[in-house]
């Protein structure tokens, strides 16, 4: 046997995608994507090109008929200017289109989704926050989608041993 039957399969990340936010597929149903984005400093983008960003727990407000970022975790560099003050957790304005931002909106206070951030990516040497239009899922509709995934694991694992 070779050594790439005898490894296991890893899923690959895009090679422009900077981070994730798997828990939001696990927690909410993801409706429609949205692609915004974001106004960074200096620091932040070097940061970012580091590798030095959390978005576990981050979300999406709106504010005064904006959307912001918030609970985005970019820790500076330690070779970042001195004379700019970095905060690591400050909320950062989404660019999008004013058309897509009162439909959004329209979207979350009427009909009860949610915006949540889904991934962070590189796109034409900008930085890129793909946004899910979501609802949350309900504790049995997180048992169901685990069962769902595991039968298909089990499945692919049965017909693998059957050729």
């Amino acid at each position: 046997m070779s050594t790439q039957t005898v490894m296991a399969k890893k899923k690959k990340t895009p090679p422009n995608q900077i981070a994730a936010n798997r828990k939001a597929r696990h927690d909410y149903t993801i409706e429609e994507n949205f692609e915004a984005g974001l106004s960074l400093m200096g620091w932040e983008v070097k940061s970012i090109r580091a590798g030095r960003i959390q978005m576990g727990e981050s979300y999406i407000l709106v504010k005064g008929n904006e959307l912001w970022w918030f609970g985005g975790h970019i820790n500076p560099l330690s070779s970042a200017s001195t004379h700019v003050k970095a905060d690591p957790t400050r909320t950062r304005k989404l660019l999008m289109h004013r058309s897509e931002i009162d439909r959004l909106i329209g979207q979350v206070e009427r009909k009860g989704y949610t915006l949540v951030p889904l991934a962070l990516y590189w796109k034409k040497g900008r930085v890129k926050l793909d946004i899910g239009l979501a609802k949350g899922k309900k504790s049995h509709d997180k048992r169901a989608s685990d069962k769902e995934r595991d039968w298909k694991r089990d499945k692919e694992r049965i017909m693998k041993h059957n050729r």
